[in-house]
């Protein structure tokens, strides 16, 4: 079963295959080469997360520090745009502005973990000098931080459940009356957190009946990719870009 489409985010057929910061296990995350990769290899839809430098610039980076993925070190937050661009990821690629990016692959479809709140007004003013509305899905473990981007931007951001959002919605699965914020185009969760399931039948079922999508992160394995694209999932975000694209030729569900 799949949902109906909510949002022109949403609009490709079948499950929808995610590059996860580009697809993550080359070791080049959230770099212009990675993305570039994705897209040759057929990828529309990329996963990317922003934080905003000290001057407001955004950059495509998923720590809050240069330190664990580049030559560079420090808190993005403290730091200039100036001092961020000359860090290499892997010791190779250059940290990307999102601006960069969004202008780069003009056909591809962003989904974008807002990871700090300093990164939020900054995206959205994006967002709306590019009129890419149709081309991002704004997502954050903060519902806080989501609910403040629909706030802002009204029905033509489409936007996921944060945790709080994610929780209520499996109550709900459970038959648990729990308060659910209407706005939201799809719930993007694990498939488990802290060895608890999170998505299974009931899951799917009660997120397909809200008219939600299911979009799970981060699965790397082919079976588990056959398991969630079994239980119904409607996307699926995966650091090894060519297992998935090989599982969803095999199934006849690559587009």
């Amino acid at each position: 079963m799949t949902t109906l489409i909510r949002h022109p985010y949403l609009d490709h057929p079948g499950p929808i295959p995610f590059a996860h910061r580009g697809g993550a296990a080359d070791g080049l995350e959230n770099t212009a080469a990675q993305f570039r990769r994705a897209v040759e290899a057929g990828y529309r839809y990329l996963e990317t997360d922003v934080h905003a430098t000290r001057d407001g610039k955004l950059v495509a980076f998923h720590d809050a520090t240069l330190d664990r993925v580049t030559d560079g070190a420090g808190r993005i937050a403290d730091l200039l745009w100036s001092e961020v661009r000359h860090a290499r990821v892997a010791g190779r690629e250059p940290v990307p502005l999102f601006e960069e990016l969004l202008e780069a692959f003009p056909e591809a479809r962003w989904n974008v973990d807002v990871k700090a709140e300093p990164a939020l007004h900054p995206l959205l003013n994006l967002i709306g000098r590019a009129n890419a509305w149709d081309r991002v899905c704004l997502g954050s473990f903060s519902e806080d931080r989501v609910v403040r981007a629909q706030r802002l931007a009204g029905p033509r951001l489409a936007t996921s459940y944060g945790t709080r959002g994610v929780l209520g919605l499996r109550l709900r699965s459970w038959g648990v009356p729990a308060a659910l914020r209407r706005s939201a185009v799809a719930a993007q969760v694990p498939e488990s957190q802290s060895g608890v399931r999170v998505v299974d039948a009931r899951f799917v079922r009660a997120a397909h009946a809200r008219g939600l999508q299911v979009h799970v992160w981060t699965v790397n394995e082919p079976e588990r990719m056959h398991r969630l694209l079994d239980l119904g999932v409607d996307g699926i975000m995966t650091d090894h870009i060519d297992t998935l694209r090989k599982v969803m030729e095999e199934r006849g569900a690559w587009a």
